[in-house]
């Protein structure tokens, strides 16, 4: 760990449980990185991520945005694709697309956006695509009919929740530029997002704990009621 790292650590209580707008605060004055670091949320959940039953997954469109400009690649033809270069997608097609990243391995975008005809042929990608967390999903809502809408709110600050191996939902909030207010706003949608996403199946606690955290400062654990 670096000094200014090390620095951070000290500033606070690292075993202590602290307000929001206390916690973001902290974590904002340990963000001591020279570019405007990404605040990200850490929720550790009381479920069991083997269990088909038990997963923790949705998407929502954050109110203050995460920040990041997002490039997004639509793959579809015709109407959908005139749709896409409408709607503002960074680049458009199809079997050139899915070629250029097979033969190039080109992955300048963020986000892939599919209508359900072409899956198909962006399955025979989906080794390459998997992975990299940039396979298309209907439940991410980027496998879907309406490109624009999907874009949109790609470009507005949409960000995907997930469960991993360790039962932790890793997401990010916002930039250190947002500030407490907008941070909190972002925090508190994610919360409830997840909150409602609990699966029946669930039983104990739910929501173990909560820390926020900047790309290179130490987590912070905030109080979180339900």
């Amino acid at each position: 760990m670096g000094k200014k790292y090390t620095d951070s650590v000290k500033s606070y209580d690292r075993s202590k449980q602290y307000e929001l707008a206390e916690a973001i605060g902290i974590v904002l004055n340990t963000a001591k990185a020279k570019f405007d670091e990404t605040v990200e949320l850490h929720i550790r959940l009381g479920v069991d991520p083997r269990q088909a039953d038990q997963q923790v997954r949705g998407v929502l469109v954050l109110p203050n945005g995460t920040g990041k400009d997002k490039k997004v690649l639509v793959i579809a033809k015709g109407e959908k694709a005139d749709a896409a270069q409408a709607a503002g997608a960074d680049y458009v097609g199809a079997e050139e697309m899915i070629s250029r990243i097979q033969t190039e391995n080109w992955f300048d975008f963020d986000v892939i956006i599919t209508t359900p005809d072409m899956m198909g042929m962006v399955g025979r990608i989906g080794k390459i695509l998997g992975p990299k967390g940039l396979m298309p999903n209907p439940k991410s809502g980027t496998v879907t009919m309406d490109v624009a809408k999907a874009i949109k709110e790609v470009k507005a600050g949409k960000v995907e929740y997930r469960l991993d191996k360790t039962a932790i939902i890793h997401c990010p909030i916002g930039k250190k530029s947002f500030g407490v207010e907008k941070l909190s706003e972002n925090f508190n949608a994610l919360m409830e997002a997840v909150v409602k996403a609990k699966p029946a199946a669930a039983k104990g606690q739910y929501i173990k704990s909560v820390t926020v955290a900047s790309t290179m400062g130490p987590g912070v654990k905030v109080v979180y009621r339900a």
